[in-house]
């Protein structure tokens, strides 16, 4: 896995299993900066250079004007040690004259890696920083920023000006609020739920109690797909196959019907599966399409609480409205 390649994942949205960390963390007061900005619903910030501000179309900032890029990706710890090989790679495909160092910066260290490149005709000059395990406070976080300068804006965004920014990242706790309001579609009824985690603009997990075990809590996942069938009759097999494609075990389909949701077509599947801890699981879930697109919404609990908890699910699923 090589770094001029993989590393372009930055500029796409996070994905709906990025690692995500609880909202009742506090930060050190040695942490950000005053000025230090934060794009909305991002757990990491820095003190952007020149003309940057946050983007529009990714997590991260840009000056449209000069073609220049910062592009945040939080990445599940899970993922970090293949991300951290291909840093370490000795042939780093696309760049040339490369550099790699030991880097602090506010809220840790990482590992930077520089170097040259050219993408249609156009020179670049770019910055990869990479971290995880920062400050006691956030033992899971992990990280990867990209930056890009076209040859054209250095006179602006210089090494030396490029690694003051890099030298100011700093984390926070990831703000609910903010993580919320990115999403598509407004949660107006928790039904005795608490929102566990987001990830901006895709989806979030609903959960019943004070921890955050999903074996043993009932709980709520709510998100959103693109595409979709056009054709009504194609609906059925397309909602059996994504449950089907969910990490359950021993999935057994128990009925399945289309229904209209909040006033759009829709489809209801339920199903039992085993969990984890070994005991059955009663699961459902329901799809409602429109615009070019579906919402997902899952409700699982152990079957033996299966009739108190439904009417829960149901009334989650009827709270979701569009933005």
């Amino acid at each position: 896995m090589k770094v001029a390649s993989t590393l372009k994942i930055v500029m796409f949205r996070p994905r709906f299993l990025a690692v995500l960390f609880a909202a009742g963390l506090a930060l050190s007061a040695a942490g950000a900066a005053a000025e230090t900005v934060f794009p909305t619903g991002s757990q990491i910030g820095l003190t952007p250079p020149g003309d940057l501000k946050p983007s529009t179309r990714f997590l991260g900032f840009e000056d449209a004007e000069r073609k220049v890029t910062i592009g945040i990706l939080q990445v599940p710890l899970a993922a970090y040690d293949n991300l951290e090989r291909s840093v370490f790679a000795k042939n780093q495909v696309g760049l040339s004259d490369v550099k790699r160092e030991s880097f602090p910066f506010n809220s840790g260290i990482g590992v930077l890696i520089s170097g040259d490149s050219s993408e249609n005709g156009v020179k670049m000059r770019k910055w990869f920083l990479a971290a995880n395990g920062l400050l006691p406070l956030f033992p899971n976080a992990a990280f990867l920023i990209r930056v890009e300068v076209p040859e054209a804006a250095r006179d602006v965004y210089s090494d030396a000006v490029i690694r003051k920014a890099l030298e100011s990242v700093s984390l926070r706790p990831p703000p609910l609020d903010e993580q919320l309001g990115t999403l598509p579609f407004q949660i107006k009824e928790l039904a005795g739920f608490r929102v566990m985690k987001v990830v901006p603009a895709d989806g979030a997990i609903l959960i019943e109690g004070p921890s955050e075990d999903m074996i043993a809590n009932p709980y709520v996942i709510i998100s959103v797909g693109r595409g979709g069938p056009e054709k009504p009759d194609d609906r059925a097999r397309f909602a059996r196959d994504l449950l089907e494609r969910a990490p359950l075990r021993d999935l057994t389909v128990t009925s399945a019907e289309a229904m209209r949701i909040g006033g759009a077509p829709g489809y209801e599947v339920r199903a039992t599966a085993l969990g984890i801890d070994g005991k059955q699981l009663a699961v459902v879930q329901w799809l409602r399409f429109g615009g070019g697109g579906f919402l997902r919404v899952i409700g699982a609990v152990h079957k033996d609480n299966w009739d108190a908890l439904f009417p829960r699910f149901r009334a989650v699923r009827d709270g979701l409205a569009p933005r």
